[in-house]
């Protein structure tokens, strides 16, 4: 508490059952609250009788979280820091459009806002919203695609067809932002972007999750380029032959987009 650098307010913020609180759950087990397990059934931020009956939050819940990072992520950190050792405290905010005062009043008091969406369902009414009421008070937003399992067990959808999904998200989101704040005021430009890491994808309920930053590591070493380099590759139209080991812009025989090849085919097999 005493190292003021490495406090992080945020806030979670996202249509009603898009699983604010069961990725809630997930972090809070990561910082060993609850026991891993539990994870997703408790909804731990829940803490009132009604809230668990209806399965639905109604108040917004803080929670206070210790995370210690590596040597090798503090590089990624720009602002000011004071060691490795992180105090988050999270807000978890209601998804419903009654409760939306809750929300309001959870991000004056945070730094951040986690934005988290669906992969199936995609950008909603009250996505946009909270994302509004958030830049409307200077907050900057990352996204998080949640319930990604359920992409990819119940639609079963192709690799392609799961990366579209992604994009539109991402440009839903974006249109959003760009509706509502410009770059040239006062929080600059604040879109979202994987290859800038400001795009995590994952499942609340099973408790894992990556961005872009944790594929290109592991592939740097391969392509003996930078991870910062790499990322880049691994979004958009990138397309890679693993025969000619070389990467194109456009797409033709034998050549597969990055994002398809280095990251949801591992995921898929």
């Amino acid at each position: 508490m005493d190292k003021k650098a490495n406090i992080r307010n945020m806030s979670v913020i996202a249509h009603v059952d898009h699983g604010k609180s069961t990725l809630t759950d997930s972090l809070v087990s990561k910082a060993g609250i609850i026991a891993l397990q539990n994870a997703g059934e408790d909804r731990f931020t829940d803490t009132r009788k009604d809230e668990q009956e209806r399965c639905i939050t109604i108040k917004s819940t803080a929670i206070s979280l210790y995370y210690e990072l590596s040597e090798k992520n503090m590089e990624y950190i720009e602002q000011e820091k004071d060691g490795n050792g992180f105090l988050i405290n999270l807000i978890d905010s209601p998804g419903h459009v009654d409760f939306s005062s809750e929300v309001t009043a959870a991000l004056r008091v945070t730094d951040g806002a986690l934005v988290v969406v669906d992969c199936v369902s995609g950008v909603c009414v009250q996505t946009e919203t909270v994302l509004r009421q958030a830049i409307a008070e200077r907050i900057k937003p990352v996204l998080f695609m949640n319930k990604m399992d359920r992409a990819l067990l119940e639609l079963q959808l192709e690799q392609e067809d799961l990366y579209q999904t992604f994009q539109r998200i991402v440009e839903s989101v974006n249109v959003i932002i760009a509706t509502y704040s410009t770059e040239d005021g006062p929080m600059g430009d604040i879109q979202v972007d994987p290859t800038k890491g400001t795009v995590g994808f994952g499942s609340g309920l099973h408790g894992w999750a990556f961005t872009m930053k944790q594929f290109a590591e592991f592939y740097a070493a391969k392509f003996k380029i930078t991870p910062a380099k790499l990322m880049t590759r691994l979004w958009g139209d990138q397309f890679y032959n693993a025969k000619e080991k070389k990467w194109a812009k456009t797409y033709s025989d034998g050549y597969v987009r990055g994002f398809n090849q280095f990251i949801l085919d591992p995921i898929f097999k």
